[in-house]
């Protein structure tokens, strides 16, 4: 598995391009460098209440992928979601997997696609990192440190 830590606003390609440069500590491969995953963020609120995952995952590769999930050991339970309105009506629902076109991006945000992070394992304060593992149909999994927000950020 590839990790990379990211920070609001700095691309997973700049942890990676470190990475390399330093003598390559951690095992990076080509498939892994297409990703890149920025401004990676956790929506936390008080309690048990579940928090949303939201991030922007390009994909700088030839061929499209497909994120089939993701988890997490600060959370029981992560899912794909995607928040939609028809006619007038708020609804949300889980989803199998989301592709992303070679070349292309997608935006995990309010009102949209999102990780709904269930049953925390613990507190959560703003500020803190919180690793999140995405999980790619037939490519290696991408660690990813998000950062907890208030709910207020959007």
């Amino acid at each position: 598995m590839t990790q990379v830590i990211c920070r609001k606003g700095v691309p997973a390609r700049a942890a990676m391009l470190l990475a390399t440069l330093v003598g390559s500590v951690l095992p990076l491969s080509a498939q892994a460098a297409e990703l890149e995953v920025s401004d990676a963020r956790v929506r936390v609120l008080p309690g048990d209440t579940p928090a949303a995952g939201y991030f922007q995952l390009d994909n700088n590769g030839a061929r499209a992928v497909v994120l089939v999930g993701a988890d997490s050991q600060a959370f029981g339970r992560v899912e794909l979601h995607r928040s939609m309105s028809h006619e007038g009506m708020a609804s949300m629902q889980a989803v199998d997997q989301i592709e992303v076109a070679a070349g292309g991006s997608i935006e995990f945000a309010p009102q949209g696609y999102h990780l709904m992070l269930m049953q925390p394992a613990g507190d959560i304060a703003v500020g803190d990192p919180v690793e999140i593992t995405l999980r790619f149909e037939q490519r290696e999994s991408l660690s990813v440190e998000f950062e907890a927000v208030p709910p207020t950020y959007l």
